[in-house]
C-alpha cells in the first residue's frame, strides 16, 4: 500500500535533500488555482536535471502562465526507487508531493539517444502505462482519460522521434518557450469542453511544432506518413528567441552538476560543422542583446547568491559582443568575488580580452575542440580552423597563465586515414613543443577522444561507421600517447557509440528493443554504474528482436560515403535518395542542401559561416524559422582588474541557530554552502581567506549528523566592517529559510578563538524505539547501570583500518529519562509511541575526534539491557563551550 512521500524521504537514503522541492526560487502555486497542471520530468538524477538550463527556463515560463502550474520530477536514485516499489508508492513531483498520475501533462527531456530507458523507468515508477496505446482508456478522473498526456522534447526528440514514438502521446519539436504555453492553452480549452483524448490530441496536432505519432504510420521503407487527412505531412521545428530573465534559477540545497548561474547569450550555430547535429537543428543563429544579459546576470547573482556564472552558447566565441559583455560584467561584479566560465569556445577567437574575462582568482579551465588532427580532415568536416589559429589560441592561453587545457578530438570521421588519426598525436606533440617558457610549468593537456557517430539532419547522416575500426584507431593513438609526457587521454567507450548510432538512426521498429533493454536493466544511470550490464541489456534486446544483422552493420561498417568511386554514382544516388525515418520532421534545412554539402565534403571544400559571410542557402531563413540575428559588438570597456576578495577582519558575529524540519535533510557541507550564498544575497561584508581559492570566513563549531534537528548550532561570521548586532540578526532572519531559526547573535573580538576551538560537550535528545514495550522502571534501571559503571569499552575501526578501544563512559557526563510512551515533537517520523522513549544526554564533543556519538549511547543501552533499540530521531539541544 502506498505511503506518504514524507515517510520515504528520510536520512537513510542518499542526498534526501534532492527530493524536498523547497529550494530557493521554487514555485508553489496552489493546486486548486490551476486549470492545467504540468510536471516537467527530467529523466536523470536531480543533480543533473536541476541544473539543466532548458528545464529551468521552461519551468519558469510555465509558472508565469495564468491558470496553469508547473511542478518538477526527476529520476530517483536506486535507493528511493527501491522504496517506491517496495511500498507501491507512485513517483511524485517534488514541490506538491502529488503523484505524477494526478497531473494533466508530463513532459520529458530526451536529450541523448539512450535516455529513453530512464523515461520508461520513471513512467513505470509513476504507475503510468508505457505506450500511448495502453493509455487510451477513456475512463478516469480527467476529461481526456485516466492518465496524463505524455510528451517529449529536446534535441534527440526533435532529430528523430521514431524509435520512441510508441511511448509518447505527442512530441514537442524545437524550442519550447512559445510552444509549451500554446499547448497549455489548448489543454485548458480541451478540458473545459470535455474533449476525448483523441480529439484533444487532434487539436494539439494543429499547433506548429507538435507531432502526434498515433496520427502517422510507418511505411515498409521506414518513412512516416499521416494516416488521416487533417494533420500536416511534415511537422515544423519551432524556433524561439532566448529570454535571459527566465534563466534565473532556483538554488538547490545539494551540489549539482552545473552549480552556478547559467545565462544563454546566443542560440544556434551557423559554423556548419558537418558532423554537428546541434549546429543544424538550432539554426538560425540568434544573439541576445548584451544589456539584457548584463541585467539578468546582475539580478540573478543577487537573487541566487552563486559565486560563479556561466555564459552559454554552442559557440560562445561567435557572440561578437562577448569581450565587451564579459569585461562589463566583471567590472560590475568585481567586489563580489565571483568567477566566470565559458564552457564552449572556439580556439581561433581566444584572445587577451577573453582571457581577462575568464581569468582571475578562481581561474576556470579552458576547453577547445580542434576535432581533427590534420588540416585536411578539418576541411572535410568544415571546422573552419587552421593550424596557425589553433596554435595562436593555445599559445595565448598559456601566456595568460593557463598551464592545463582540455582538447576534444574525434576519430572515425568520414574520409579519415591512419595519417589523420596519428595527426592528433602529432598536433598535441607540436602544441607541447611550442608552448614553453622559462620558469614556467610545462603545458599539460587533457584529451577526450570521442568516436564519431553519424546524426540525422547532418550531411554525414548517410555515412556508416565501423566499431571495429574505432577499436583499431584507439589502439594506434594509445601507443602514441604513451610516449608523450604531460598528456592524459580519455577515450569514449566504443560500445556506447555503437548503441547511440544504432538507436539514433532507427525507425519505429526499435521501440520494442528500447522497452526490452529497459526491462533487462538498461537505464537507472546504468551507464555510470555498470556499462557492462547496460551493454549486455541492449545487445540481448537487439538479439531477441531479430535485429542483430543491423547491429553487425555498425560493428563492421556498411559503407563509407567518402570512398564511393565514380563508377558507383548510381549506387550513391540511390543511397542518398532513399527515404529516411526522420524525413517528416521539417528542421528548415533542405535535404537537397545536405546532399550538396556532402559532395563538398568529398572535395574537402569549406562553407563560410553565414552569420558573418554570405548565405549558404541551406533553406532555414524565411517566414517559418526567421533569420540570423547578429548584434554588432559594442566598444570594450576599460578592464578594471580581476576581483580580489576582502580579507581584512574587523569583527566576528557568533550566531546560535536551529536546524529543523526539512532542513535536517540537508548535509553539513551543503548547509555551509547555503550560508555562503545567503550572505551573498544579503550583501553582508564577509571576509575571505587568501590564496588561489578564497573562501568565506564562515565557521561551524561542529558538524551535525544528517537527519538530526537542532536548536543550538553555533555559526561564526568574520566581517570586513562593523555592523550593529540587531541589524545583522535582522538580515540573517530575512534571508534564511524558516527552518533555520536564529536564536542569539553576539559580537566577538575577531582575534579571539573560534567556537570550534572552545568546544567541549554537546547536549542531545534521543528518541529510541524498542521491539517491545518497556516500562519506565526498566529504563531507569538501565540508565542507572550505565552511570554506575566506570568503564564501557567500545571497539572502533579507524579510516586507516586500525582497531581502537574507547572507554565511552569517560565521555558521558549526564544521562536521564525524559519521557516514555511519547515521541518528542522534534521533527521525528510518525511512530508507535507505546514503544518509544526520549532520553537526554550530555557527552564529550571535541573537534579532535573525542566525541560521544548518539549511536554509542544506543550501544551502551544495548549492553546493559541485552535488547536492541532503533534510533528514531536525534535533536541537538546545545553545544557547550569551555569557559
Amino acid at each position: 500500500m502506498a505511503v506518504a512521500v514524507e515517510k520515504l524521504i528520510t536520512p537513510d537514503i542518499h542526498q534526501p535533500a534532492r527530493y524536498l522541492g523547497n529550494e530557493l526560487g521554487a514555485k508553489h502555486k496552489p493546486w486548486d488555482s490551476a486549470k492545467v497542471r504540468w510536471a516537467l520530468t527530467y529523466p536523470e538524477i536531480y543533480e543533473v536535471g536541476a541544473s539543466n538550463l532548458g528545464h529551468i527556463i521552461l519551468y519558469n515560463i510555465l509558472n508565469t502562465q495564468p491558470r496553469q502550474l508547473c511542478d518538477r520530477a526527476y529520476l530517483p536514485a536506486p535507493d528511493l526507487a527501491e522504496k517506491l516499489r517496495q511500498t507501491e508508492t507512485p513517483l511524485f513531483a517534488v514541490e506538491s508531493r502529488r503523484h505524477l498520475q494526478d497531473f494533466d501533462i508530463l513532459g520529458f527531456s530526451l536529450s541523448y539517444e539512450l535516455g529513453a530507458t530512464n523515461i520508461l523507468e520513471m513512467l513505470d515508477l509513476a504507475k503510468i502505462p508505457l505506450t500511448w496505446k495502453e493509455r487510451q482508456n477513456p475512463d478516469g478522473n480527467t476529461p481526456f482519460g485516466q492518465y496524463p498526456l505524455i510528451f517529449a522534447g529536446g534535441q534527440t526528440a526533435t532529430s528523430n522521434p521514431e524509435p520512441y514514438a510508441d511511448f509518447f502521446d505527442l512530441i514537442a519539436l524545437g524550442d519550447g518557450e512559445e510552444l509549451l504555453p500554446e499547448i497549455g492553452l489548448i489543454l485548458e480549452e480541451g478540458k473545459a469542453n470535455n474533449l476525448s483524448r483523441e480529439d484533444l490530441l487532434l487539436d494539439l496536432a494543429q499547433i506548429p511544432g507538435v507531432y502526434v505519432p498515433q496520427f502517422y504510420d510507418m511505411a515498409a521503407d521506414g518513412s512516416v506518413h499521416p494516416n488521416r487527412p487533417d494533420v500536416p505531412k511534415r511537422i515544423l521545428r519551432r524556433v524561439a528567441t532566448p529570454m535571459p530573465a527566465y534563466s534565473i534559477t532556483m538554488v538547490p540545497y545539494v551540489q549539482t552538476v552545473h552549480d552556478r548561474l547559467t545565462m544563454e547569450i546566443r542560440r544556434g550555430c551557423t559554423r556548419g560543422c558537418r558532423f554537428c547535429q546541434p549546429g543544424m537543428l538550432t539554426r538560425p543563429a540568434r544573439d541576445v542583446e548584451p544589456e539584457a544579459i548584463v541585467d539578468a546576470i546582475e539580478k540573478g547573482m543577487k537573487a541566487t547568491g552563486y559565486n560563479e556564472f556561466s555564459l552559454l552558447s554552442l559557440s560562445c566565441s561567435d557572440y561578437l559582443a562577448l569581450p565587451a559583455l564579459g569585461v562589463e560584467i566583471k567590472n560590475r561584479l568585481k567586489d563580489q568575488n565571483v568567477s566566470l566560465s565559458l564552457p564552449s569556445q572556439r580556439v581561433d577567437r581566444f584572445d587577451e580580452n577573453i582571457a581577462n574575462i575568464v581569468g582571475g582568482m578562481r581561474q576556470s579551465s579552458l576547453t577547445f575542440a580542434p576535432e581533427a588532427g590534420t588540416q585536411r580532415m578539418r576541411d572535410i568536416v568544415n571546422k573552419g580552423l587552421t593550424n596557425e589559429e589553433l596554435l595562436r589560441g593555445v599559445k595565448t592561453a598559456y601566456e595568460q597563465g593557463w598551464d592545463k587545457l582540455k582538447l576534444y578530438f574525434m576519430i572515425g570521421l568520414p574520409g579519415e586515414t591512419d595519417a589523420d588519426v596519428l595527426g592528433i598525436a602529432e598536433t598535441v606533440r607540436w602544441l607541447l613543443r611550442e608552448c614553453t617558457a622559462p620558469k614556467r610549468r610545462r603545458l599539460n593537456i587533457n584529451l577526450t577522444i570521442s568516436n564519431f557517430t553519424p546524426k540525422p539532419h547532418t550531411p554525414f547522416q548517410w555515412h556508416s561507421v565501423s566499431t571495429a575500426e574505432f577499436q583499431r584507431k584507439q589502439e594506434l593513438l594509445k601507443a602514441e600517447f604513451r610516449r608523450l609526457k604531460g598528456v592524459k587521454a580519455n577515450f569514449t567507450d566504443i560500445r556506447i557509440s555503437a548503441m547511440e548510432d544504432f538507436v539514433g538512426r532507427s525507425d519505429r521498429r526499435l521501440a520494442p528493443v528500447v522497452r526490452r533493454a529497459w526491462e533487462l536493466g538498461a537505464g537507472m544511470d546504468a551507464w555510470w554504474e555498470s556499462q557492462d550490464r547496460a551493454f549486455a541489456a541492449w545487445t540481448q534486446a537487439i538479439e531477441e528482436a531479430g535485429m542483430s544483422w543491423k547491429y553487425r552493420q555498425i560493428e563492421n561498417g556498411e559503407w563509407n560515403v567518402m570512398e564511393l568511386t565514380d563508377s558507383e554514382t548510381t549506387e550513391t544516388q540511390a543511397l542518398l535518395d532513399q527515404p529516411l525515418p526522420w524525413d517528416h520532421i521539417d528542421t528548415g534545412i533542405e535535404k537537397k542542401w545536405l546532399k550538396e554539402d556532402l559532395q563538398r565534403a568529398l572535395e574537402a571544400a569549406t562553407v563560410p559561416d553565414c552569420s558573418f559571410e554570405g548565405c549558404s542557402h541551406c533553406g532555414v531563413c524565411g517566414v517559418d524559422f526567421g533569420h540570423n540575428i547578429v548584434i554588432e559588438p559594442p566598444a570594450i570597456p576599460q578592464f578594471s582588474g580581476h576581483s580580489v576578495p576582502e580579507s581584512q577582519r574587523v569583527e566576528r558575529m557568533r550566531v546560535v541557530m536551529g536546524k529543523r524540519g526539512n532542513m535536517a535533510l540537508v548535509g553539513h557541507l551543503d548547509w555551509m554552502k547555503l550560508l555562503d550564498r545567503m550572505t551573498r544575497r544579503a550583501g553582508l561584508p564577509i571576509s575571505f581567506t587568501g590564496g588561489y581559492h578564497p573562501s568565506p570566513r564562515i565557521y561551524s563549531a561542529n558538524a551535525l549528523a544528517l537527519g538530526a534537528t537542532s536548536s543550538g548550532e553555533i555559526i561564526e561570521f568574520d566581517l570586513t566592517e562593523s555592523m550593529e548586532v540587531g541589524a545583522f540578526r535582522e538580515v540573517l532572519i530575512s534571508h534564511l529559510p524558516p527552518d533555520l531559526p536564529v536564536y542569539q547573535v553576539e559580537r566577538l573580538d575577531v582575534k579571539s578563538k573560534t567556537a570550534s576551538q572552545f568546544l567541549e560537550q554537546a547536549e542531545y535528545l534521543l528518541t529510541l524505539r524498542s521491539s517491545v514495550g518497556v516500562e519506565q522502571h526498566r529504563w531507569l534501571e538501565w540508565i542507572g547501570a550505565i552511570l554506575e559503571t566506570q568503564e564501557m569499552i567500545y571497539q572502533k575501526t579507524t579510516k586507516s583500518g586500525k582497531t581502537r578501544y574507547i572507554n565511552l563512559r569517560e565521555q558521558l557526563f549526564e544521562l536521564e529519562l525524559v519521557d516514555v510512551g511519547a515521541c518528542q515533537d522534534l521533527g521525528s517520523p510518525d511512530v508507535d509511541q507505546n514503544q518509544t522513549v526520549t532520553l537526554r544526554y550530555v557527552g564529550g564533543c571535541r573537534n579532535d575526534g573525542t566525541q560521544l556519538r548518539p549511536e554509542q549511547i544506543v550501544y551502551m543501552l544495548e549492553q546493559v539491557s541485552h535488547q536492541e533499540f532503533e534510533l528514531l530521531h536525534l535533536h541537538r539541544l546545545r553545544l557547550i563551550l569551555r569557559e
